[in-house]
């Protein structure tokens, strides 16, 4: 398990980045999940590594 915590804003950013934290169940600053370290959750991470902080479990 991973947890993934959203630290910036997606205000202004690309609408796909924003469609990827609402997929990964991430609201707002400072919210925080727990996903299964796979594949597709680690490419989703990739793709606003900016805006979170990831930390395993």
């Amino acid at each position: 398990m991973i947890k993934i915590t959203q630290i910036k804003s997606s205000i202004g950013c690309v609408l796909k980045h924003k469609a990827t934290l609402r997929g990964l169940g991430l609201r707002r600053i400072g919210s925080t999940v727990s996903k299964m370290d796979t594949p597709s959750v680690r490419g989703m991470i990739n793709t606003i590594a900016y805006m979170v902080k990831v930390e395993d479990e």
